[in-house]
């Protein structure tokens, strides 16, 4: 379907990709991977033919249609949800207008026997079946169960976009890019702004969906449910397996190794041959081996060991001043949006070196009661910080407040102050940002490269409490578990909002769950909460909110089975129940394999037995699963 032959792109004279060669066939759902900057959202923009390369070819299919959700969107003020939404149907739009036109003209005219008229009667019979093959009759309900399926409810249609936020507005782009029937969908980290389960229902979409589709996306669990394959782009080279993200690390671990393994032995063997030579060429007897050595040396092919990119942040958050005990007290607050009652008489007290997380789904008011703590939004009730507190804030869509046309050096400047302005350049290198980096402007820079700049530009003011919504957005898997070693030696006192279990796990020592305009504390960890909630991810949580009518439904149902349907639906619930049990522990042992893949990999790969065991979960895993999926549908049944 596309064909990409020796792509090479460069920036100031440094190749970003060269000669890279890949192949997208129907039914292909490609994790395109690599750190911040690597190149991921600059080969979705040559894959749609926004960008041309500087050399190399992009071949298609005839009449391929390609889609491509763009991490920066425009949209035109003063449409509602519904029709910016039919943007997506632009033939079928311009077919209703000349359909009005023709049916106008029709009860107009009284001359039914000329050749104008007929003409006019065979217009309108073509264009009616093309409205009907095009869908037309059906795309205004399509429309409606997608905008559903993204989180939206009916009282929504009518509302203009304008009256949304960006995150919204970019589900309505995606809903626009689902309706079209592309062949190829081109999504740059489309599940930053969606809740739990949005990207549930998109993960389900995506899972049929027949033709291309190529994702950026730095969630992991979300990349394992959706894709077949990975393509990795890593100083300037890309690597292409048939496998999902997480199955994708471990063969490479294992190729590498293998290539290690190879190359020590090979670099042994020319060595050897070397000594030989050096002996052999002061002899005249053994010249002519010598020569021959030298011949076989010249003759070899050298291999060669996949170069890693290891670079990462070095981030520190130090303490400016010790506060006073307690550093938040809040009582009886509350907020309304219009008729929307988000919290209600909220109580709460933060200690001084509290770690604490703020979880639930979306719309529950965490990202509220962290504005209010920091005193961007108005509120009822009463909140005070306490003694020496300094607030450090780290916003959700933080990078949308950086100057696009600022260079990344100027804008840190301006921002510091006479203290700090002489260390801007050194801050500026612990996060990437070396060399001829800090003359780029911020617009150019990618998603993940902006949230490191405003990462540091945050660091320019002092703070002892750090309020964080959702800062891992944009980064890649390595600046996660940087970002996340810095808060764990963070001395002072955190404030979390996050959805990501991994990032949260070992980080904070408080959770709080936000539910119907309420809090309520668990004293514990992340794990801690799950298992008090009886589930082991979140994707449970968010997820399971059963609807009072659901609930009664289903209980009529199961008043009317029969006792020997009922003893076979206990036996199925009870079998049901243990494998989620079996799939919950597996998962947790996988994670934990994973994290030492990925934090101790030399360790990990002397033991022999280790990627034995690793693949046999993994195996039996997928098994469980598919036993899952077969015990809910007999339940259904």
């Amino acid at each position: 379907m596309l064909n990409i032959h020796n792509l090479s792109v460069s920036f100031s004279g440094e190749f970003l990709f060269e000669e890279v060669s890949f192949r997208l066939n129907s039914g292909d759902r490609v994790g395109l991977i690599g750190k911040n900057g690597a190149g991921k959202s600059t080969m979705l923009k040559l894959l749609s033919g926004e960008m041309k390369p500087d050399t190399g070819v992009l071949a298609s299919d005839k009449d391929v249609r390609i889609g491509f959700l763009k991490q920066d969107i425009d949209f035109v003020q003063g449409r509602t949800v519904l029709e910016e939404a039919y943007q997506a149907f632009e033939e079928i739009k311009s077919l209703e207008l000349k359909l009005d036109e023709v049916n106008r003209n029709l009860a107009e005219r009284t001359d039914y026997e000329s050749e104008s008229y007929h003409q006019l009667m065979v217009d309108l019979s073509d264009m009616t079946n093309r409205y009907e093959i095009l869908g037309g009759y059906n795309y205004q309900g399509d429309t409606e169960k997608v905008l559903q399926g993204l989180g939206f409810k009916r009282k929504d249609f009518d509302k203009l976009t304008d009256t949304f936020s960006g995150g919204w507005r970019m589900r309505i782009e995606l809903a626009k890019l689902l309706l079209q029937n592309n062949d190829v969908l081109l999504l740059d980290e489309p599940t930053n702004h969606l809740d739990i389960e949005s990207i549930i229902w998109l993960e389900q979409f995506l899972q049929r969906y027949p033709g291309v589709v190529v994702i950026v996306s730095h969630d992991k669990m979300f990349l394992d449910h959706v894709t077949n394959r990975t393509i990795e782009i890593s100083l300037g080279k890309i690597y292409d397996y048939n496998k999902p993200y997480s199955q994708y690390l471990v063969l490479r671990g294992e190729i590498r190794e293998q290539q290690l393994n190879a190359k020590k032995n090979q670099d042994k063997q020319i060595q050897q041959a070397e000594r030989l030579i050096e002996k052999f060429r002061a002899k005249a007897t053994k010249a002519s081996m010598a020569q021959s050595l030298i011949k076989k040396l010249d003759r070899m092919e050298r291999l060669e060991v996949d170069e890693e990119d290891n670079s990462v942040m070095n981030v520190r958050f130090p303490v400016s001043v010790q506060p006073g005990r307690v550093v938040v007290e809040a009582k009886d607050v509350s907020k309304d949006y219009g008729d929307k009652k988000v919290l209600r008489g909220i109580d709460l007290m933060v200690e001084r070196g509290s770690k604490i997380a703020f979880v639930g789904q979306n719309g529950q008011g965490k990202t509220t009661l962290a504005k209010i703590i920091i005193d961007e939004i108005s509120y009822g009730g009463e909140l005070r910080l306490g003694h020496n507190v300094q607030l450090g804030y780290f916003a959700q869509n933080q990078a949308e407040y950086l100057d696009g046309e600022q260079t990344v050096l100027k804008l840190m400047e301006d921002a510091a102050s006479d203290n700090n302005r002489s260390k801007v350049r050194d801050m500026l290198g612990a996060f990437l940002f070396r060399g001829d980096e800090v003359d780029k402007k911020v617009k150019v820079l990618s998603g993940g490269e902006r949230n490191r700049l405003a990462l540091c530009k945050m660091l320019l003011d002092p703070f002892n409490v750090l309020v964080m919504d959702e800062p891992t957005n944009h980064l890649d898997i390595k600046s996660k578990n940087v970002l996340k070693q810095a808060l764990q030696n963070f001395e002072g006192t955190l404030l979390l909002v996050s959805h990501d279990r991994d990032f949260l796990q070992g980080l904070t020592d408080k959770v709080y769950e936000f539910k119907d305009g309420k809090i309520k504390e668990y004293l514990g960890d992340i794990n801690f909460f799950l298992e008090q909630r009886n589930v082991s991810n979140f994707r449970e949580v968010e997820k399971t909110e059963p609807q009072k009518r659901e609930v009664k439904i289903q209980e009529e149902k199961e008043n009317k089975l029969t006792y020997d349907e009922q003893k076979k639906q206990k036996a199925l619930k009870n079998r049901l129940n243990k494998v989620e049990g079996m799939i919950a522990t597996l998962e947790k042992e996988i994670a934990k394999a994973d994290s030492a893949l990925a934090t101790d990999y030399d360790r990990v790969s002397s033991d022999e037995q280790f990627f034995t065991t690793y693949k046999a979960k993994k195996k039996e895993l997928s098994e469980l699963t598919t036993e899952w999926e077969d015990l809910v549908e007999a339940l259904e049944e």
